[in-house]
């Protein structure tokens, strides 16, 4: 085993979290951590300790969606109707962040940006499926049941930039169908949504339309603002992909610190 981890390269996937960085509007002002207990002069032995409070959304930096985070006609994945019960003050009672079970799998990333020639993509240029397709067979990756798939618009450099973070690009709605229809485990990208930003679907009559078809109607997770530039420098289409939400009960999604896993 030793042995083995010696010759692995181990990329990781998660942004810094700080006041200031990127988030969406809706979840602002999204992390705040301030020190409560300080190291100071004057104790009676030399020892002196700090600790902190953190104050932060689910869905701030990079996180997972847990599938209680999105509903249709208010009905999640499963059907499983929004009422008093699966909704209290406290949280959800069935589909909270604490049902994900850790992630192992195999990895595939779309670096899209890099095949079509334009990073950052901007919000004007939707990712299609057409994209996602042609970029797997550029890479020659092949998608499978159970793969966890990361879509890399080149926005990642933009972290310290939150304004222009927020102007990237997204998976258009049959992008999103297109990954469901091969039944992967989970999606991620290196965007604040998954999606195009309020961007609205005339077919399916609502924004965020991957979060619907993904999260609701196929209990797939989405994984959000992942830092995917090391691996495509590096060419990594295709590794083993680990991420552990932290169990929240009831929660809405969690923070996550991802890594990808490939031969060195």
């Amino acid at each position: 085993m030793l042995n083995l981890i010696e010759h692995t390269r181990i990329y990781d996937l998660e942004h810094p979290r700080y006041f200031g960085a990127p988030i969406y509007p809706a979840h602002a002002p999204g992390y705040v951590y301030t020190l409560h207990r300080h190291h100071e002069p004057g104790t009676p032995e030399a020892r002196t300790g700090a600790s902190g409070f953190m104050y932060t959304t689910e869905h701030s930096g990079t996180h997972i969606d847990a599938l209680c985070h999105q509903a249709e006609n208010l009905h999640l994945y499963g059907g499983l109707e929004v009422n008093v019960r699966t909704q209290t003050s406290t949280g959800f009672t069935e589909l909270g962040a604490e049902t994900i079970a850790p992630i192992l799998a195999r990895g595939v990333l779309l670096d899209v940006a890099t095949h079509l020639g334009i990073e950052p993509m901007p919000i004007e240029r939707p990712i299609t499926r057409r994209d996602l397709e042609e970029t797997a067979n550029s890479q020659g990756v092949s998608i499978g049941e159970g793969d966890v798939v990361l879509v890399r618009m080149g926005n990642a450099p933009l972290w310290h930039n939150p304004e222009a973070y927020l102007r990237s690009s997204g998976v258009s709605a049959d992008g999103s169908q297109w990954l469901a229809d091969r039944k992967v485990r989970a999606v991620g990208a290196d965007n604040m949504t998954w999606d195009v930003p309020g961007a609205h679907d005339p077919d399916l009559n609502v924004t965020l339309p991957g979060h619907v078809i993904l999260l609701v109607r196929h209990g797939i997770y989405i994984i959000e603002n992942l830092n995917l530039e090391d691996l495509a420098q590096d060419k990594r289409y295709d590794f083993t992909f680990i991420c552990l939400p932290l169990k929240l009960r009831g929660a809405t999604g969690s923070p996550v610190r991802p890594i990808a896993i490939a031969a060195s």
